[in-house]
This record gives structure tokens, sequence and C-alpha cells, in this order.
């Protein structure tokens, strides 16, 4: 809902800048997306007056004009427009000013001759014919009497397009404020000022409504009132300024007077409203009915609609002229040879309207105010409202009496004022005297203990409806925070912390959240190059899926990771590293649900991206999860990996997953020109073996003793066995090993390489001899032995 203020300011004075507003009205419960001012990019244009044309000496189309603005001197201005004459009044763009769109103007030569700035159209002030429609859409506008012709003025201020427009998002059950008149209120209660809207009066007419118009409600399910007026004698003609500006800063186009005063009254106070041509209403009857079976219509769009039994329309003696609450037919509107109309204001039942609107495919204005279900008693108010404006502009003759249909009408909802239910309910201190106060400014009565809602209320149905309204004029900021009663302090699960311990981990050495689909193509397993009869392939396939790209669940989330991957390489994305928590999904062959498995899945590619920098984040994110025995196996049968630079991760013997460089292969296939690096571990695994308890462990008292060793072992051996075979050699003295050389050449042998470790020895007892270093190191060797690897000599 967009609102002019404006318009606001006829109801309501509202003394706030544009922030205190926004801030004030959405801590109050009405909030506002944004606001705009009209023209606010027009800089330095005024209005002006033409004092002489004279044809340019070096051109057959420009014309040299000498412009009034009210100065000492006037302003000498070149234009090529054919419209003007002598004494326009006109929109004059001086040196350094700014037209819509941005565009600079400045003072230059034309053909030789000085112009020092431009005159302006419709279009280079942000506005159009609908605006102002005695102007011309390919000329400089012309202003006529309308508007303040003071010369010098900012040209905004001649327009009066110089409004402010709020943005408000309205919920769906505060339909009231879908109107000027409603958030005006709002605003009054907010900021405290008196909310005055004068009650519509229609003088008296000639002849009876009765003799024109009859009005019969076949289904008062789904047409809760109609009420309609005939208005004799229209006159057409374009509205006075301040309607259309109104209009306009509202978001809706002017067209004529009589089409504008249903679009007026729909803004001001929130029911739409509709005028039929009385020539085309056979019978002068309206009949509110279901369209019959095979039925059609041709609405004002000029389209045809097929209709169906259980959609409402507003019909004649002999066919539909409307679907109801949503678009007139062909001939319901008003053109320029219409001489009697009539006016419709009436009140549809929501649902039907929603689901009429959303078959035809036709959602408009006014249908998405009915779908939030108006109030009846608004519709005889918005008729009477709509004929005062026919007076007051000339329109037409208005003839004397309404129709007014009305099959059950709507009592008022009421409710005692119980304060103290109220208090603790939202947890404040107030009277019932303040309640009282805060109800009656929003337009509740209450009297002797018991709350009557006002008939624009909708939503108020229970005593947590009017704690809603006191808390929110009370405000929101002032009620004190407390903890449920009765309820347990929420707190995360064990499984909880630790995917937050994972995440914020993987995001501290750089890697970044992604989140993908759980469904994936079968296509997909070609794509990693998963051997026919691997176990992956045995997918969950998906029902009613969207297509065939999402087909199956997804038993490893491998091609999710490449997908992204490959779409920031291909963004030219320089280097990226990503992450998942994902799920795959395994048939456990059975017709019960799935096998649901949390896969930390994580990727790279880039520079400084290689195996040994994505081993390294894994022994990090080890590190921190307390696992301490983790192994590093080459893995070599894996299609979807390069065969000799990947390797399988266990601890305790158990597989918990595989970290590796993507086979050339299947990088091609996604269309990837770098190395890239994959890795998967097991949640659950994880979970299992994680030992996040810190233990405090005291500084060393006493000295290491450092040793170095080089043996000499089968190149194909992995340097983790040797380390290993170490740690299990020297026992509990050794407290770190490190490789620190690899060498390959003729001194070792062929087929074999030299491979050295630094040694850290220590004892929490005592300072180690050298005697019992050499001796953990002659155990060290032994182990070593065993597995073919001998001291290098």
């Amino acid at each position: 809902m967009i609102l002019s203020k404006r318009w606001l300011n006829d109801y309501c004075k509202v003394e706030a800048d544009d922030r205190e507003f926004f801030e004030k009205m959405t801590l109050s419960g009405s909030k506002v997306e944004c606001w705009e001012k009209e023209g606010e990019e027009l800089k330095n244009i005024v209005l002006g007056k033409v004092l002489s044309l004279e044809k340019h000496p070096d051109s057959d189309h420009l014309w040299i004009c000498q412009i009034d603005i009210g100065a000492d001197e006037p302003v000498q201005i070149v234009t090529g427009a054919q419209n003007l004459k002598e004494g326009d009044y006109v929109p004059a763009a001086l040196h350094k000013s700014v037209v819509a769109g941005g565009q600079k103007i400045t003072r230059g030569k034309l053909r030789g001759v000085m112009s020092n700035g431009m005159l302006c159209s419709l279009g280079e002030l942000g506005l159009t014919v609908n605006d102002f429609p005695n102007a011309i859409e390919d000329g400089i506008m012309v202003i006529d009497d309308e508007c303040d012709l003071t010369l010098g003025k900012d040209i905004r201020d001649v327009l009066r397009f110089n409004d402010t427009k709020y943005e408000f998002e309205i919920t769906s059950n505060r339909s009231d404020c879908l109107s000027v008149t409603g958030l005006a209120r709002e605003a009054a209660a907010t900021f405290g000022t008196d909310f005055e809207m004068p009650k519509p009066e229609v003088k008296g007419g000639h002849g009876d409504v009765n003799d024109f118009l009859k009005v019969k409600i076949h289904e008062p399910s789904l047409c809760y009132r109609y009420c309609g007026a005939v208005v004799e004698n229209v006159r057409i003609k374009q509205s006075p300024l301040w309607l259309r500006e109104r209009l306009r800063a509202s978001g809706v186009r002017p067209i004529n007077n009589i089409v504008d005063i249903t679009n007026f009254v729909m803004l001001e106070l929130g029911q739409p409203m509709h005028a039929f041509d009385l020539r085309y209403l056979e019978g002068n009857e309206v009949n509110v009915r279901r369209a019959a079976k095979g039925e059609t219509i041709t609405t004002l769009d000029g389209e045809e609609r097929d209709l169906s039994e259980d959609m409402l329309v507003i019909a004649d003696d002999k066919k539909p002229v409307a679907v109801a609450g949503v678009m007139g037919g062909e001939y319901s509107g008003i053109m320029d040879d219409t001489t009697t109309i009539v006016f419709e204001s009436a009140c549809f039942n929501g649902f039907s309207v929603r689901s009429t609107a959303k078959t035809l495919g036709m959602r408009t204005e006014s249908s998405s105010r009915y779908e939030k279900e108006l109030n009846p008693e608004s519709c005889m108010l918005c008729l009477t409202r709509a004929l005062e404006l026919v007076q007051t502009l000339d329109a037409g003759d208005v003839v004397n009496g309404t129709v007014d249909v009305f099959p059950t009408p709507k009592e008022p909802v009421k409710l005692p004022l119980d304060a103290d239910w109220i208090n603790k309910f939202i947890g404040i201190e107030l009277s019932e005297q303040e309640m009282t106060a805060i109800l009656q400014k929003i337009g509740f009565t209450v009297e002797n203990g018991i709350i009557t809602a006002p008939y624009f209320r909708n939503d108020i149905e229970h005593q947590a409806d009017i704690s809603e309204e006191i808390a929110r004029f009370y405000g929101f900021d002032k009620i004190p925070d407390w903890k449920l009663r009765g309820v347990a302090e929420a707190m995360l699960t064990d499984e909880q912390e630790f995917d937050k311990l994972l995440e914020s981990t993987m995001r501290s050495i750089g890697y970044s959240e992604i989140s993908t689909f759980s469904f994936i193509s079968p296509k997909a397993y070609d794509k990693i190059a998963l051997a026919p009869d691997s176990e992956l392939r045995k997918s969950i396939v998906i029902s009613n899926p969207l297509g065939e790209d999402t087909s199956v669940m997804r038993t490893t989330a491998i091609p999710s990771m490449l997908e992204v991957i490959a779409r920031n390489y291909n963004y030219r994305t320089p280097a990226a590293k990503f992450y998942e928590n994902a799920t795959t999904y395994a048939s456990n062959g059975t017709e019960e649900l799935p096998d649901e498995n949390k896969m930390l899945t994580f990727g790279e590619y880039g520079a400084g991206s290689d195996f040994y920098t994505a081993k390294g984040a894994v022994e990090a994110l080890f590190k921190v999860l307390g696992i301490e025995n983790a192994r590093f196996t080459a893995l070599k049968n894996n299609p979807t990996f390069h065969p000799g630079r990947t390797a399988e991760i266990s601890i305790d013997g158990e597989k918990i997953g595989v970290i590796g460089e993507i086979h050339p292969k299947v990088c091609k296939n996604y269309k990837i020109g770098a190395k890239t690096y994959i890795g998967y571990l097991s949640w659950n695994e994880l979970f299992k073996f994680k030992n996040t308890n810190k233990v405090y462990k005291q500084l060393p008292k006493f000295p290491a003793l450092t040793r170095d060793l080089a043996v000499v072992c089968d190149k194909k051996t992995e340097v983790a066995v040797l380390e290993n075979a170490i740690r299990q050699g020297a026992g509990k003295m050794l407290e770190k090993v490190e490789l620190f050389d690899i060498f390959e050449g003729a001194q070792v042998g062929a087929g074999k390489k030299s491979v050295a470790f630094s040694l850290v020895l220590r004892s929490p007892e005592r300072t180690l001899t050298d005697s019992e270093a050499d001796n953990a190191l002659n155990k060290a060797l032994e182990a070593l032995k065993a597995i073919g690897a001998v001291i290098r000599s």
C-alpha cells in the first residue's frame, strides 16, 4: 500500500520527518518498507513565461526564446519545440540543472546562439499526459492556471509534484489498512494527534433510484451486501489537479472524473467500487449469481474468458456484465458518450474472489482487496462518498436514493476488558483506564467493562487480539524480557553443538558454506565416472520429479560439489573453497524410508590448492575435534579421483572418508580447467571419535632430546606407514615425529627412496639420559626394519 503524505495530512496532521514517521509507524505495527519523494532528482527547474519567440537565424526548426523567471533579466533559451507562443508558462531547466533520468543541463551554444538551459516536456519532468491531460507528450509542457503561476518558483512546487510516498507492508488480517483513512487512523494513534474524517453528504437530487435499478442477491453466502446508486447526465472530463495528484502519488493512473472517483474512494476508504454504463444493463437489473455452465464474458481488457459454475458474477437480465470483485465486462466501462451510470459498492466473499481471480489469471487491485475479507459495513459509506465527489466535481446529476441489499448484517464483536489477564499475557502493568485510552484512540468503544470493536476491524476475535492492540501502542520496545513460564530453558543437543563446531571450524580455515539440492540427475553418476555396478548408483527414485535433472536422491554429494565448483570456475572466480554438511540417501532394500547419512563434503581449486593443503585442512579439523589417531592411506581404485593423489582416511581401522584430486576426465566432464580437490568425511564417524573435552596439560618441566633418523625403503612405501612404525617402536617417550626430507637418486638405489625424520623424546617425570634416548631410537629402527626400511648408511 502506497500512502501519500499530502493525502494523509487531510485526515491527521503528523509533525514528523520521514525517518521518524518510518520508525514510529513500524514500531506501532504498520511496517514502512521505504519512502520516496516525488521529483526528488529534479534540480534548478523553475516556472518561466515566454516573453518572445524569434526564429533561429541558422535553423529552420529552432526558436530563440526570452523567458521571464521572475529575475531582473529574462533568460535566453533555444528550443526546437513548435507548440509555444508568447505568454505561455513553461518549465525552464536553467544552467546546472537536472531533469528526470539524471541528465544534467548546462548552458551552451546551439548553432552559434547561446542557450542558458532547456525548456522541459512532460517526460523530462518524470510526468505523463495522464497527470496533466491538457499538456502534449511530444512538445514542451505548457502549464495552465490549475497550478501556482508564480514565476521563478521551483517546478515541483508549481506542479505539486513534491509529495512524499510511503510504501507499507500490510499484513493479510489488516484489510482496514489498505486505505488512506486506515493508515491515517493508525498514524494519529501513533503520534497522538486527532483523526478527522468528515462524514460525506449528498445534496438532494431528482427522481427515484428504484425507477432505474433493481438488485437481487442470489448467493448471500458469496455476496454479503450490494449497494447501488444512479447518476444521470454524466459529464466526462478530466479530474481536478488535487485529485489527480493524489492518485498519481498512490501509484494509480488518472483517467477521467468518473473512473478517478471510483479509484479515489477505493484508495481513501479501502472499498473497491465499479461504475456501470446503464444503457448496457439490460432490464436495468443487477443479479448477483453464480455463472451458468458454458457462460463467457469479455472483460474490460478485451479478453474473452470462460466462466465456471463456482464463479460469482454480476449479471443483468440476460448476461454477465462483470466478474464479481475482479473486473468489469467489456461494455460496463465508462465511455466518452456515457450519459447514465450505476455506482456499485459491494462486499464479496474473499475466498470466492481469490479463487476466481486465480482461475482466470487476472489478479487486480480490486481482487487483492476483496481477498482479505472486507467489512460490508463500509459499502454505504463508500457509495455516499462517491456521490458526494460526483456533486463536488460536477460530474453528473445524482438520482435520489440508494439501493441497499444487506441479507445478513454482521453483529459487532464484543469482548470483556480484563486488565489483569491482559497485563499477565503481555507482561506489563497498565491500569484499566490506560488500556481504555489506547483502545479508544484506534476506534474501539469501552463501556461498563465491555469492548466493542469498530466495524472496520475484521481481525478482532479474541482477548489476545485486544492484548496485541494494547501492546503495540504501549510500545513493544517497553515490554520487559521474560522467559516462558513452565518451559525448560532451551539448549542445543550434543549433535547440534557438534554441527556448530564442525561448521565454524571449516569457515575458520577458509571454506565457505554452500547448500545444494538433495536430488540430482542419474547422469551425474556417469559424470563422476562411477562403475556400472557401483553401489552408489542404487538411488531412491522420486515418484513426481520436477524433471530428469532432479529425479533421484543423491547417494554421494560429490556431483553437487562439482556443480558449484564448475559454476564458480566458469564465472572466472580465480580460486574458491567450499564445504557442505550434505545429506545422502541410501536404499535399505525395503519400502521403508531410505537411510540418511550426513557427509561433511569439501572442495577447492585455484592458486594455493593441492593435495597437501586439502590434507592439512582435514588435520586442522581433527585437531579441533580432538581426533589424534587418524591415518591417510593411498587409494588407487576410486574412478572419481586421481589414482596417485588420493587417500582413504581411517580412525582406529574404521574408514571414515576420502580426500584427493579429482580425476582429469571428471574435471573435463564438468568443464573445470583447474586441478580440483575434494574430500568427504562421515559425520556419524566424526561424532563418534570426537574428543572435545579440553584437559589442562602442564608445560614440560624437563628438557627434550632430539634425534634425526634417515632410512632407505621401497619407493612405494608410504611415509605414513614409516611414521606409524616409528611411533609404535619408540613408545611413550616419543613426543613428536616430523618428516623433513625425502630423497631419490642413484645413491640410494633404483626403486628406493631415503626418508628422514626428526624425533623429539621427553619424559614427564625426569631428564632422559642419552642411553634411554638411544634405546628408544633402536626400537624404532627395529620396527622400521620389520616393514623393509633400513637405516641409511
